[in-house]
């Protein structure tokens, strides 16, 4: 029946809607023609560049997209995604960072353990994949989910076996919100460490966590380096200064190095647990080493270029998003008290250039996600990291929820996967999404109790399922 119904969407994109033209039908699913001839028969459809890779074809393209879905005679926009080919017999992964675009060749980790193609999708508004002029009230989570959704119908009559969606971080809520607002499109989802911040105004599972990740020993030693980092503040934005200037970085969205050394000084602590190991609280360095010393504890853990403007500025979607919809989270800090200059700096409008303007925040668009999650979510994995300070407001699945699972990977940070999982978890998640690809009895080898992955891991292909972004970005 799904499959059914995908051969009935993909005609109804194939056709298009009036503003957005016609497309040829057959020629865009005639099983003879080239990959890439049947991709760019797709109206709307268009080839940047075509890259080789191994054992796969890899095209980044352009897709054109209503800027408002529901009125697509406002105009349209192109939006950036990328397919990592391997045949039309496989099936597909989804994926999505909930940022920007990797116009290399890369594979997911669902990806590798189907075997699959991998269609991956840059996120509406990010650079180069915005409207211009940029109407931003169009930004939300519906908008992008039905982004992910015409790209999903466009390609289902080429690519028409399973379909798994994913993603880590904000990728991973991404890919929550599609399957809330499309339930039917994907045969199966795994997101990776998705935060889920319900209420934004209450915070404290954030301030509980941070009372109880790793050992005292670790939290005190962190502790201590993030208060010096603020007692020796003159000295070290006066390094800062110095750096941003050498290198040509600018502060203006903050208003000064010396508000945006708070805003890291702050982030401190999250950023370590988020992108650290625990074997490392070893290497947090003693509240009285040399400044220099600090500073570069400072810059490898946080890193001073996201304190600038060049640092930021790519993510002012997501800030945005933040201030209107995902919300943001605030953890109290009584160790710094008296150390402190700016109240509030760390807010979403602070970061969004002035002359967007942002709409007060919608509460009720996490409160549905969480509710659908908990209540009528199907065939969804949730990996999470035990020390990932993201972990702290997780998505939790009821009685009512239909092959839904969430694993735990121990002692993982924001970078959790499957691979990280205990055993049993890992058996179990891998042959989870095997199934919903399709692929559980399709091969003698499969039947087996101990289920792998497909394909072996290849260090050039394969990447995290989340970047190194800003502190405290998902």
């Amino acid at each position: 029946m799904r499959k059914a119904l995908r051969w009935v969407l993909a005609f109804v994109v194939l056709i298009g809607t009036a503003s957005l033209g016609t497309a040829s039908a057959g020629a865009a699913t005639a099983a003879k023609t080239d990959i890439k001839d049947r991709i760019l028969a797709i109206e709307g459809m268009s080839l940047v560049e075509e890259k080789p890779v191994e054992g796969y074809r890899y095209f980044v393209l352009n897709y054109e997209q209503p800027i408002d879905h529901r009125q697509p005679k406002l105009g349209t926009f192109k939006q950036r995604i990328s397919i990592l080919h391997k045949s039309e017999d496989r099936p597909t992964v989804f994926f999505t960072s909930g940022y920007g675009l990797r116009t290399n060749p890369s594979r997911s980790e669902p990806t590798r353990i189907v075997d699959g193609n991998q269609v991956s999708m840059e996120y509406r508004f990010f650079s180069p994949s915005r409207p211009d002029p940029a109407d931003w009230t169009k930004l939300d989570i519906w908008q992008a989910a039905s982004d992910q959704h015409r790209i999903f119908t466009a390609l289902s009559g080429i690519y028409d076996q399973k379909w798994v969606s994913t993603g880590g971080s904000k990728g991973g809520m991404t890919a929550t919100y599609y399957r809330r607002f499309y339930p039917q499109d994907m045969d199966g989802t795994v997101a990776y460490v998705a935060p889920n911040n319900v209420r934004n105004k209450e915070d404290s599972s954030y301030d509980r966590f941070f009372a109880g990740v790793s050992t005292p020993e670790c939290r005190k030693r962190l502790a201590a380096v993030e208060r010096e980092s603020l007692v020796r503040r003159d000295e070290m934005v006066e390094r800062y200064e110095k750096w941003a200037t050498d290198e040509g970085y600018t502060f203006d969205l903050y208003g000064s190095a010396d508000r945006a050394y708070e805003v890291l000084a702050l982030d401190l602590v999250w950023a370590f647990w988020q992108y650290q190991d625990e074997a490392q609280c070893k290497d947090v360095p003693d509240p009285d080493v040399p400044t220099d010393e600090l500073y570069a504890f400072m810059d490898r853990v946080v890193g001073f270029d996201f304190g600038t403007d060049q640092g930021v500025s790519p993510y002012a979607p997501y800030y945005y998003q933040a201030g209107t919809q995902l919300g943001w989270p605030t953890v109290q800090t009584p160790q710094l008290d008296g150390l402190l200059r700016y109240p509030g700096i760390q807010h979403p409008r602070n970061v969004v250039p002035r002359d967007i303007p942002m709409p007060s925040f919608d509460k009720r668009a996490m409160r549905d996600i969480d509710r659908w999650v908990y209540k009528r979510s199907s065939e969804m994995l949730f990996i999470n990291g035990e020390n990932d300070p993201w972990r702290a407001e997780p998505f939790r699945v009821g009685k009512h929820g239909k092959d839904t699972h969430i694993y735990v990977a121990p002692g993982a940070n924001h970078g959790a996967n499957i691979a990280r999982l205990k055993q049993d978890d890992r058996l179990a998640a891998t042959r989870t999404l095997l199934r919903w690809a399709g692929q559980d009895y399709a091969e003698p080898s499969m039947r087996s109790a101990s289920p792998q992955p497909l394909v072996p891991h290849d260090p050039k292909l394969d990447k995290p399922m989340v970047d190194k972004r800003p502190p405290a970005l998902p």
